[in-house]
């Protein structure tokens, strides 16, 4: 299973932004959000969401081998994560962040909630 984008079918809702992080950590705050809109601008109306494709880019990257593969997904192994952030670099496409708030760096697991509440088809679970 994979996500895919339309990103002609975004509206910057942002609800996506919002179930993750309720799923996640429970609180509504989108800067936790593990995928992104970028707005478009000037062009009105115009979103582009971002999310993790599971490339494996941050486990190559990795020092501490503390990402590992499991399904076709890269999870964080939080015991061995040093916060080094070299992953964080070496996401091709900027969806991979810090918090303040959060002890490893943010990456999407493929839970598939943003999908469930994207009532555009902007994102979309494949198989």
């Amino acid at each position: 299973m994979r996500i895919k984008v339309n990103k002609a079918a975004c509206s910057g809702c942002r609800l996506c932004r919002q179930i993750c992080t309720i799923y996640h950590f429970n609180e509504i705050n989108p800067r936790k959000a593990a995928l992104r809109i970028e707005a478009k601008f000037p062009v009105p109306g115009a979103f582009r969401p971002w999310v993790c494709t599971q490339c494996g880019k941050c486990a190559e990257a990795c020092p501490e081998e503390a990402i590992y593969e499991k399904d076709g997904i890269y999870i964080i192994n939080e015991e061995k994560c040093t916060r080094c952030l070299i992953c964080v670099d070496a996401c091709p496409f900027g969806v991979m962040f810090v918090h303040d708030e959060v002890s490893i760096p943010i990456k999407c697991d493929f839970c598939f909630k943003c999908i469930e509440v994207c009532n555009t088809g902007a994102i979309v679970r494949v198989d």
